[in-house]
């Protein structure tokens, strides 16, 4: 049993409001693209026994602490809790998607881990119920149950679908050795109401983005990072007609009407550069 468990972007990011739970009220448009890991899951056996009943190997990047924390993990355990005669299991995880990069590499791991066991299983869960087990595991985990271009509110598990198709252009990605923490992001936000919603935004031609189309946390990590605005900076000027940094960073994207390569401009990061 294989899956491959794709990237996202985000196209406009502002934080709203602080909630009294301590978390964040976003806005956001999701919008999945084609950078992708791959999620091998097997049974176990009595030639392969682990002490736990769901295992994995993460492969291709370097993971600090302990694997089982993995969200593929808790995925299963999240599941196996309500549906105790799902069998124990090995997982491989082969790492494409960069990691501390906004680009929700663990949450679709994990969401792409509720999926599979729901398929291959038979455990007949309704989309809106995946969508229920993803937000408990992660902010950002449902758009992967979705896994098309929605507008988020709430801490993200709010989903509108829109009908917004980037077909054609191209993306290229950035993503320089800079981790950015999540709770380090969100620490220097003032939460704010922007003056044009991003799903509005996103409607509009991409020429008009580059003037109304923000990431809040870009302005207190830059301050920390300035690196990366040089990044983006260096992003425009090699042709882009939109870039920003994804999720609460650090990798940074650019939208590009014609391929472009990245890796000469910016060596030893890691790049990509894909058709949409």
């Amino acid at each position: 049993m294989i899956t491959f468990p794709i990237a996202k972007i985000n196209l406009g990011l502002n934080v709203v409001e602080r909630r009294p739970d301590g978390y964040h009220n976003l806005q956001t448009v999701f919008y999945p693209v084609g950078i992708k890991d791959a999620l091998e899951v097997f049974p176990m056996t009595d030639d392969f026994p682990s002490e736990v009943d769901c295992d994995i190997k993460v492969t291709n990047i370097d993971i600090e602490g302990n694997e089982q924390h993995n969200l593929v993990v808790r995925a299963y355990q999240l599941l196996k809790n309500d549906f105790p005669t799902l069998p124990r299991l090995h997982a491989h995880l082969y790492k494409g998607i960069p990691t501390q990069a906004g680009m929700g590499g663990g949450s679709s791991d994990a969401s792409a881990m509720l999926l599979l066991l729901n398929k291959e299983f038979h455990l007949g869960l309704s989309e809106e119920q995946l969508i229920q087990y993803a937000a408990q595991l992660g902010a950002d985990c449902a758009i992967f149950i979705l896994n098309r271009p929605a507008y988020a509110e709430g801490i993200g598990e709010i989903l509108s679908p829109i009908e917004l198709n980037l077909s054609g252009w191209y993306m290229g990605v950035v993503r320089p050795d800079i981790p950015v923490p999540t709770k380090e992001a969100f620490a220097h936000i003032t939460p704010r109401m922007p003056r044009k919603c991003c799903r509005d935004i996103v409607m509009q031609p991409i020429e008009t983005w580059k003037e109304e189309l923000t990431n809040d946390f870009e302005e207190s990590v830059f301050m920390t990072h300035p690196e990366l605005a040089a990044i983006k900076e260096s992003i425009y000027q090699m042709g882009a007609v939109y870039a920003a940094m994804s999720g609460s960073g650090s990798a940074l994207f650019g939208l590009f009407r014609q391929p472009v390569d990245l890796s000469t401009e910016f060596d030893g990061m890691f790049t990509t550069c894909i058709k949409l």
